[in-house]
């Protein structure tokens, strides 16, 4: 069953915060499935001022890092138990278009192995023209507070 998860259950699941908060509400969840997460992308997020000026495209790596915000909320969602998650891996990384101001992120995440503390992900992130990014990563979830 799908379901969708607002800002403020979102920050209850995972601890991150502007302004490394990269998901803004996630519209589907299929528990130890898949889940789409949606970010809007504006001129005002902290990393334009310098990558780059007069060329604002956001970090590659942020767009990995919201592939894992969502796939934390699908992970808490499902029954993982734990307090924090945190990258083990990330593999097959590829960006395939700039996200620009304006743009609106679709992630989608979907689950390739889930236990209760170690799961593997395949993660999309999508604009208006196209995949813009995918990977393959791993996450553990632990007790510790981070």
């Amino acid at each position: 069953m799908s379901e969708v998860v607002d800002i403020k259950e979102i920050m209850s699941l995972i601890p991150h915060r502007y302004p490394f908060l990269l998901v803004d509400r996630v519209i589907e969840i299929e528990q130890s499935k898949r889940a789409v997460g949606i970010k809007n992308v504006t001129i005002n997020e902290p990393f334009f001022q310098g990558h780059f000026p007069g060329n604002p495209i956001m970090p590659g790596v942020l767009l990995i890092e919201a592939m894992a915000q969502v796939s934390a909320v699908l992970a808490y969602k499902s029954g993982a138990g734990g307090k924090s998650t945190i990258f083990l891996s990330i593999e097959k990384a590829k960006f395939r278009k700039p996200v620009t101001p304006g743009d609106q992120l679709r992630i989608e995440v979907e689950t390739l192995r889930g236990r209760q503390t170690i799961w593997r992900f395949a993660g999309k992130v999508y604009i208006e023209e196209g995949l813009a990014a995918e990977a393959e990563f791993t996450a553990m979830v632990t007790d510790k507070e981070i």
